[in-house]
Order: structure tokens, then sequence, then C-alpha cells
């Protein structure tokens, strides 16, 4: 694997990560949803100041690229006025929700987002900055395979629930104690040493041997987990895909022409509520078994300095020409960032070519090293073991 600089932290707006175009400003919506004017807002300040790129994160947050040295301080403000800004990095850094985009008006989900926002902002916990939480309080759940450590979910019979990452069962609460139980849980990770040098998962802590304290030990099932969610038309409004994650600034633009509101979502797809037409605009995916779905694929280079390769351009290139049923992950460097799990084929950049993993992670030993992108392009049953 390539010897890639793994920085341990995620970009904010108050602390961008400089990248190959420029520093990556991120931006995290409150309760997982922009307003129609926010959404205008945040395509002219990326056209203003950014090179025009947006990326749409796996953590359900936009990233606006290439942002100059000069040019962050005039966006900082831009964003502070569309109320999108945190008071300070730390809160910012804690701030990392997942929240359903299928909530409906009047339930518990964004009164729960409201309330996790403020009390994180009050309570000044160390967490890891890769730390997070999911409000996942539908009838069933859909974040379930989503990066988080602590979750909001609800029961078989609609009850909530608290559950850490990696512990099967959850404990019930009421509506008013679902909040502080996960900062509880939150406090307990880190007490009971789960986070070393600033990084650790909840996941990992309670793999390790961890165990609950009674008070937060849960002995509840959570809801069942939904089928993968696709382009298309749901109750709440219209799906809508982004090829490989980064649209124009001009493209976010369009979806708050019809004053609709944008709900976030961590599959690179993002919710146009109450549309029910499915726009059209360069790089968006509006059907839902189109073959970019099916790839998966971080900045690569020239955008990402850690990069050695173009990865969206082979990307698109592969995407037509695998199985229906195959995920592929295209990684420019060793660090994955577009994708910390498994794939049934997973492409590592490195100076010596890809490194092909499969059924596996970048974490995984490669079975081939040193493949040529154009040679993969010709023959894309290697990936599968056709060679």
């Amino acid at each position: 694997m390539s010897a890639a600089t793994v920085k341990g932290w995620c970009p904010g707006a108050l602390r961008p990560m400089l990248s190959g175009d420029g520093l990556v400003v991120r931006v995290r919506p409150f309760g997982g949803r922009l307003e129609a004017p926010q959404i205008t807002g945040l395509a002219e300040l990326a056209g203003q100041h950014g090179n025009g790129l947006i990326d749409v994160t796996s953590r359900a947050n936009l990233q606006i690229r290439g942002v100059s040295e000069e040019g962050h301080r005039p966006l900082i403000d831009g964003l502070a006025r569309l109320a999108l800004l945190d008071p300070d990095p730390a809160t910012e850094a804690r701030r990392n929700i997942l929240v359903t985009p299928f909530w409906r008006a009047g339930d518990a989900t964004q009164s729960l987002a409201a309330e996790l926002e403020e009390a994180l902002e009050d309570n000044a916990l160390a967490l890891p900055t890769k730390f997070g939480f999911a409000i996942d309080d539908g009838t069933s759940r859909v974040l379930a395979g989503d990066s988080a450590d602590i979750r909001i979910e609800r029961d078989r019979t609609g009850h909530l629930l608290v559950r850490a990452d990696g512990a099967k069962l959850g404990r019930s609460v009421a509506r008013g104690e679902a909040v502080s139980t996960a900062l509880a849980l939150a406090s307990w990770f880190l007490v009971s040493g789960g986070a070393t040098g600033g990084r650790g998962r909840m996941a990992a802590h309670i793999a390790s041997g961890a165990a609950l304290p009674q008070s937060l030990r849960g002995e509840t099932e959570p809801a069942p987990v939904m089928a993968a969610s696709r382009p298309g038309h749901y109750p709440q409004g219209a799906m809508v895909g982004v090829a490989f994650g980064q649209m124009l600034h001009t493209t976010l633009h369009q979806f708050a022409g019809c004053g609709h509101a944008l709900r976030m979502t961590p599959w690179r797809m993002v919710l146009s509520e109450g549309k029910r037409e499915m726009p059209n605009a360069p790089g968006l995916i509006t059907e839902p078994f189109d073959p970019a779905l099916r790839v998966i694929a971080c900045s690569g280079a020239p955008r990402c300095r850690e990069a050695h390769a173009d990865t969206r351009a082979l990307a698109a290139a592969l995407a037509p020409r695998i199985a229906a049923d195959t995920r592929l992950h295209v990684s420019g460097c060793g660090k994955g960032c577009a994708h910390s799990g498994t794939a049934a084929v997973t492409l590592v950049a490195t100076r010596a070519g890809f490194d092909l993993v499969r059924d596996g992670s970048i974490r995984d030993e490669p079975v081939l090293r040193g493949l040529n992108g154009a040679d993969i392009v010709s023959d894309p049953s290697i990936l599968v073991g056709g060679n």
C-alpha cells in the first residue's frame, strides 16, 4: 500500500484541509437539511471563493473545493450569514451527526437533532474527530451501514432506544432521555479508554472487550434495516444521486430553483424535499440502477495531494463494465477517505500502479499489485479473478 499521510481528522469550515486543488472547506448542515436560500448561498460561495466543485461526502456533508487562503475568510463570513457555521472549531469537530432523510413533519427526528446539536455545543467532550452520532428513528433503520458510534433508533414497537455501535442491543429510553443517554455513552467511551491519541471508534472499543456499564447496557433489539435507498421518488421527495460524490456549483444552484429544501444523506445522494420531478443537470444520477452507483471513488489526482491516480476517470470507465451486483471502491491512496468499509473489489492507487483487494477494504492484503489502469479497463474480468 502507499505510505499516505493519515491525518486522523476531517476538514471543517473553521479548520479546512489543504488538498491538491486548494483548501477543502466542509459544511455540516444543521439537522442534515439545507433551506433553499442556503442552497443558493452555498452555490454562490463555491463559485466565488472555490473552484466551483462541491463534494457530497459519506458523512452527509458538503465540501467546497479549491478555496484559496485569501478566499477562506470571506467564505467563512458568507457561511455565517447563511447560519451554517459553528461558534468554534472544537464544537464543529464534535458535531458529527447523521440524520435519516425519511423523517416526516411532526415526528421526533428534527427535534432530536437540534437537541443533540445544542448538547454537543454545551458539552466539551474531547471526542475523536471521526466519532459520530446517528439519528435513525424511523420504523426501519436506513443508517445501519453508515459510520456512527452512537445511534438513536427505535425498536420494533416504535419506542426509542440508544445503542452503542458494535452492540447488538440498545437501551430503551423515553423521548426526554435519548440525548442525555447518548452523551453518557460518549463519556463512558472516553473514560473507559476508547480514545487514544485523538483517535478511536466505539465498535472497535467494544470488540476489544470493553464492557458497557449496567446503567447503559440495553436489552432491546432495534427495528429492521430498510433496503438500500436508490434514486427515485419517495413520499418525502426526489432522491438524486451525485456521480462519484462531486457536482458543479451550478448544479447545486439548480436544486434551489423551485424553492425545495435538501436533505443530506451519507450515500452521496440528496433528497430534494417535496419535489415530484427528477432534476436534469450534469453529474446527477436519476435512474435507480445507473452504473455509476456501483462505484465509490475519492477525489483522486490532481485534486488530492496524496492521490497517485485520477480515480474518477477510472471509476467512470469501469462503472458500465462491471456486474450490476458488484461494488467497486477506487481509492487514490491508502487512506480510503471515500469509503472505509469493505467492497467486493477495492483498487488502491500506489506509485507502482493499482493494488487489488477482493472482498475487503484498503486495510486488507492485496491479491494483485502494480496493475495498470488501462489494462484493467481493457479487461475488467481481472477484478473478479478472471485472469
